[in-house]
């Protein structure tokens, strides 16, 4: 019975500090986001003064240094969206991203015609998002500016020293250097990476395709159609079905692609491991050597090797179409890029599970064998369950990356072959991912930007979705000390 209090007593206790961590959590979310506001309204007049003339406050308190770098960012920004941004922000947010079409005019005094600049939509809305992302990062700034501001009104009230600029860099060179560290990165992150990925988003709600092709011709903004056009499914149309079939098929790729590769590495590893394979080294050394050889090469020597008067039909005297075969939904070429991909992928995983075989718990496998586990109970109650503890990042991103693996399926097959009749207009092929869909729809002689861009979002969701979900869900995450 005492036993029982004391443990009820202990969980009680466990409860109590839970509600308070949680207010306590609270309280301080609530105190973040309203601490820019509580600046602004309890600071000093200075302070205010700040949130108009950036560095007001720090120059009224001695911080001439930082004081004239925010005025200076404040000055930079607002010359910058007058005589640049601004323009392009406005034509952002306009009906459409341009009026004036570029062409020709007769001029009489000369008798020839004279090329006239029109607007390029292109460009108001590569330099409209460029303009938007420098203002996010000039509010960003701005509220740190009226934030120190407000921390040195509340160090004079406290009876504190205001940090002098010397101050300000020894803090931040002993105590907040990974700030110094991080901005490179994150500079190159956003320049290359966010500012294309909101660019490629926002393409999609445009009609930006081979008849919007600027200068001549402008684009502008269609709200939804794209994604219509691509994902109406019921709606008729050749882009839903297409779409259908090699999405479809882009699954049915990713999934053999990865899986056949892991389990044929993990059995061929598991057989070079076994107890008694003499010329273990060899067989290691001759599967290195062939991860050695450029994938490319071997690509393009397959497709040589498959091709109609290639080598192997060659030796075999037949005149199998192993890459442009359209019967059964061009069912051959797809097994052929699926075994080819076998060829160049498996030596990895072989490699990989060879040094996670070398570290399964001896002790497990020998008490499995002392309670009478026979080899195959052993391999799926330890083993298995050992590697895909350990290799379920790497699964998951090997199934992600062969939902965009252009290389495979572009070298051997080129997307094709061509199948008009199940296909239509669409520029989609037999063996097209959707990846190598949309690098042909970008790169054809009659681009269709607008539905590229759909189908790169359609890669983004389903890539983080999978990726988000399998890993969170796996035992990588929820078990991850058991093998420790």
């Amino acid at each position: 019975m005492r036993r029982a209090f004391f443990f009820k007593e202990y969980e009680m206790q466990i409860a109590e500090e839970k509600r308070k961590n949680k207010i306590k959590n609270v309280g301080s979310a609530n105190k973040r986001r309203a601490g820019l506001f509580t600046a602004i309204g309890e600071g000093s007049a200075a302070t205010k003064a700040s949130a108009v003339f950036m560095g007001s406050g720090q120059i009224a308190r001695g911080q001439i240094i930082k004081g004239i770098f925010y005025l200076a960012a404040e000055t930079a920004f607002v010359l910058f969206m007058i005589f640049f941004g601004g323009k392009y922000v406005a034509k952002l947010f306009s009906g459409n991203l341009g009026t004036r079409v570029s062409g020709e005019i007769w001029n009489e005094e000369t008798q020839v015609f004279e090329k006239v600049a029109g607007d390029n939509s292109f460009l108001i809305l590569l330099y409209g998002v460029v303009s938007l992302v420098v203002c996010i990062l000039f509010v960003l700034l701005w509220a740190a500016n009226v934030k120190g501001s407000y921390e040195n009104d509340l160090r004079l009230r406290r009876g504190e020293k205001i940090l002098t600029f010397k101050e300000d860099v020894n803090e931040l060179v002993n105590k907040k250097f990974y700030i110094p560290l991080l901005l490179p990165p994150f500079i190159g992150l956003l320049a290359f990476t966010v500012l294309p990925l909101i660019f490629m988003i926002l393409i999609a709600f445009t009609n930006y395709d081979y008849n919007h092709m600027p200068p001549g011709r402008l684009f502008g903004w269609v709200g939804l159609q794209g994604f219509k056009t691509l994902l109406a499914f019921g709606g008729g149309g050749e882009f839903p079905k297409a779409f259908a079939q090699v999405l479809l098929w882009t699954f049915v790729w990713a999934f053999f692609a990865t899986f056949t590769n892991f389990f044929l590495g993990m059995f061929l590893a598991m057989l070079i491991n076994k107890k008694g394979i003499r010329g273990k080294a060899i067989f290691r050394a001759a599967f290195v050597t062939a991860i050695a050889v450029p994938q490319f090469v071997t690509l393009l020597l397959m497709q040589k090797i498959l091709d109609r008067n290639g080598i192997l039909n060659v030796i075999f005297d037949s005149n199998v179409m192993w890459l442009t075969d359209t019967r059964f939904h061009a069912l051959i070429p797809k097994l052929s890029v699926i075994l080819v991909n076998i060829w160049i992928g498996v030596p990895y995983t072989l490699l990989m599970c060879s040094g996670l075989l070398m570290n399964v718990p001896e002790s497990s496998l020998e008490a499995a064998r002392m309670d009478g586990a026979n080899p195959v109970q052993i391999f799926f109650k330890i083993t298995l369950p050992y590697i895909l503890q350990m290799t379920t990042p790497y699964l998951i991103t090997q199934f992600v990356g062969n939902i965009n693996n252009f290389n495979v399926i572009w070298l051997l097959t080129n997307g094709g072959p061509l199948d008009s009749v199940r296909f239509g207009s669409t520029k989609a092929q037999a063996t097209d991912l959707l990846v190598t869909w949309l690098y042909r729809l970008t790169t054809d002689a009659n681009p269709q930007y607008n539905v590229a861009s759909v189908i790169g979002i359609v890669i983004f969701v389903v890539c983080a979705a999978i990726s988000l979900i399998t890993f969170n869900k796996s035992g990588a995450t929820k078990n991850e000390e058991a093998y420790q």
